[in-house]
C-alpha cells in the first residue's frame, strides 16, 4: 500500500512549508503542482499522481480544498477512486470516505471550498471595479511611454526605410508591443 500526497498552490509563490511538513509524516511520495487553479480542467502533476495510484493505495491532501474545489469534480473524484479501490485522506478533515457518515461530511467540505473560491473571486471582481471607478489602472504598467510611441510613429511615417521590427528592438521591446502601443496612441 502506496500514500501518495498531492500539493497544489494556485500562484507560483505561495508557500508549501506547512503542507509539504505535514505530508511528509503520512506518505512515501509527495507530488507538487505548482501555478495551478484547482478548477482547471488539466492538472498534469494530479492526472500523472492518479496514474500511479493501485488498489489499496491512498491518496493524501493537507486539505480537501487543496485538491478540489467544486463539489461535482470532488464526487467525480472520489467516486474514481473508490471505483478503483483508492482511498481518500485528508489531514486536516478526519472523514472515512467509505461510511455514510464520512462521505456527508466529505460533501460539506466540498461545498464550502467551492463557496469559499466562489466568494474570493467575486470580492476580487468587486476590488477591481472599485479600483477602475476610482480611476486606477490596473494590469502591468506599460512598457512604452507615450512620448516613445509617437517618436516611433513618426520615424516610420517619415523613413521608409525603417521597420517595427527595428524600433522595436532599438526600444526593447518585442515588435508586437510596439505594434499594440501604436494602435492605442
Amino acid at each position: 500500500m502506496k500514500r501518495l500526497g498531492y500539493i497544489r498552490t494556485s500562484t507560483g509563490n505561495q508557500l508549501i512549508d506547512r503542507q509539504v511538513l505535514a505530508l511528509q509524516e503520512a506518505c512515501d511520495e509527495i507530488f507538487i503542482e505548482e501555478g495551478t487553479s484547482a478548477v482547471k480542467k488539466h492538472r498534469p502533476v494530479y492526472e500523472n499522481m492518479i496514474t500511479q495510484l493501485q488498489p489499496g493505495d491512498v491518496l493524501v491532501v493537507s486539505s480537501l480544498d487543496r485538491a478540489f474545489r467544486s463539489v461535482l469534480d470532488a464526487l467525480g473524484e472520489l467516486d474514481k477512486l473508490h471505483q478503483r479501490r483508492v482511498q481518500f485522506k485528508s489531514l486536516t478533515q478526519d472523514f472515512d470516505t467509505t461510511t455514510p457518515e464520512g462521505k456527508l461530511l466529505y460533501v460539506i467540505a466540498a461545498a464550502l471550498a467551492e463557496w469559499e473560491r466562489q466568494t474570493i473571486s467575486r470580492r476580487t471582481k468587486e476590488g477591481l471595479k472599485a479600483a477602475q471607478e476610482r480611476g486606477s489602472t490596473l494590469g502591468r504598467p506599460a512598457k512604452l511611454d507615450e512620448n516613445d510611441v509617437r517618436k516611433a510613429i513618426e520615424i516610420l511615417n517619415t523613413d521608409p526605410a525603417q521597420t517595427i521590427t527595428n524600433l522595436a528592438a532599438e526600444l526593447h521591446v518585442c515588435p508586437r508591443t510596439l505594434s499594440r502601443a501604436m494602435g492605442r496612441v
